[in-house]
C-alpha cells in the first residue's frame, strides 16, 4: 500500500462527510453552550475554541505515526506540514468568521 493510497482514501472519506454535514446543518441554530459532539452544529467561537483543543492532538497523532510508520524524511516533512497548514488555516478561519459574527450581533 503507497503512502499515497493511505492518506487518500480517509482524507477522502472525511471531507466527503464534513460536506454531507454541513449542508445537513446549514440552517440550524448553532450552539454556544452545552456538550456538542458534533462540529458543524458549534458557532463559530465555539470551533474556534475546539481547534485550539485540538492542536496538540494533531502533533501527537503526527508523532505516533512518525514512531510506528517506516517513511522518508520528505514524507515524514510533507505530511507534518499538511497536518500544520491544515489547523492553522481552519483556526484562522474560524477566528474571523468568529470575529465577523461579533461585529454583525
Amino acid at each position: 500500500m503507497t503512502i499515497v493510497f493511505a492518506i487518500a482514501v480517509p482524507v477522502s472519506v472525511a471531507l466527503i462527510i464534513s460536506i454531507v454535514m454541513s449542508n445537513i446543518y446549514k440552517d440550524t441554530e448553532k450552539q454556544d453552550k452545552g456538550v456538542v459532539l458534533n462540529y458543524h452544529r458549534l458557532t463559530y467561537r465555539r470551533r474556534f475554541i475546539r481547534d485550539l483543543w485540538t492542536f496538540p492532538y494533531a502533533v501527537i497523532l503526527f508523532l505516533i505515526m512518525y514512531w510506528f510508520s517506516d517513511l522518508t524524511f520528505n514524507e515524514y516533512l510533507i505530511i507534518g506540514a499538511i497536518f500544520f497548514f491544515a489547523v492553522l488555516i481552519d483556526t484562522i478561519y474560524n477566528y474571523v468568521k468568529w470575529q465577523n459574527n461579533e461585529k454583525d450581533a
